[in-house]
């Protein structure tokens, strides 16, 4: 199907591919799923872009998962990923590891991006931003992992979008190495779920039931993006901190749940 598209639209150049299996937890339920999604799906993406003969540019959504295990704060594009904690995180690594290999065998310029904690309109319904605004707004306890003591560098949806597209338009070079490249896309700033659930209390107008549990199964305690390489390269310099987009978020699914 993704080659059938290329065929009829002989005008496409480049391709984002975000689509993805994506979340840690279920890949605990149904790990096939990922597998099918994101190792089969990324590999025909990666095959019909091999097809064709006139694409310039592949950028695809990693994750900052990948880091799994690591300890060294902020996470660096140069550290290793070698402990993920997740199925999801091994899948997103995986297709990591196929692009590379792509633009190595076809030079075919691409540009993984691993993202941190994206949140905003139109969101995940399984991201802690909807969860925690639904819990509040129902009366309902906000479950808090490992006794409430997690970070996470939250990035708002417009400073995403903006770094993709800054992306797109700024292709690798071949110049003797594969022309591919690895990014973090985060806010590089490490903020404490507390605090977020805080904002979200004043946004909505109520105080949260905090239900503190241990730490849940690949999951991590702390997620801290080191933005240097895509500040470098494409002056990528987010804008939103979390004081402004959770109201932004709350307003929006105000509107959108009409409540």
């Amino acid at each position: 199907a993704v080659t059938e598209v290329l065929k009829k639209h002989p005008d496409i150049c480049n391709v984002i591919h975000l689509a993805a299996q994506a979340g840690v937890r279920y890949s605990l339920e149904n790990p096939r799923a990922y597998l099918k999604a994101n190792i089969d799906g990324h590999l025909e993406v990666r095959e019909a872009c091999r097809e064709s003969n006139r694409l310039e540019h592949v950028v695809y959504a990693s994750s900052s998962s990948v880091y799994g295990g690591n300890t060294k704060l902020p996470f660096s594009v140069d550290d290793p990923v070698v402990t993920p904690q997740s199925l999801y995180a091994t899948t997103k690594k995986a297709d990591e590891l196929m692009s590379y290999c792509y633009s190595q065998l076809y030079r075919l310029p691409t540009t993984g991006l691993r993202f941190f904690s994206v949140y905003g309109p139109w969101g995940r319904p399984d991201m802690a931003a909807w969860i925690f605004t639904d819990a509040i707004i129902r009366g309902e306890p906000v479950k808090l992992f490992n006794g409430g003591e997690m970070e996470r560098d939250f990035t708002y949806i417009d400073d995403i979008v903006a770094g993709v597209v800054a992306c797109l338009d700024h292709p690798p070079k071949d110049e003797g190495s594969p022309p591919y490249r690895i990014y973090n896309i985060g806010n590089h700033r490490s903020e404490s779920l507390n605090r977020f659930v805080e904002i979200l209390e004043k946004s909505l107008g109520k105080i949260a039931r905090r239900e503190l549990l241990p730490m849940q199964p690949g999951d991590v305690a702390a997620t801290y993006a080191d933005i240097g390489a895509i500040q470098r390269d494409l002056d990528f310099h987010p804008s939103t901190s979390i004081d402004e987009g959770v109201p932004r978020f709350v307003s929006w699914y105000r509107n959108y749940h009409k409540v």
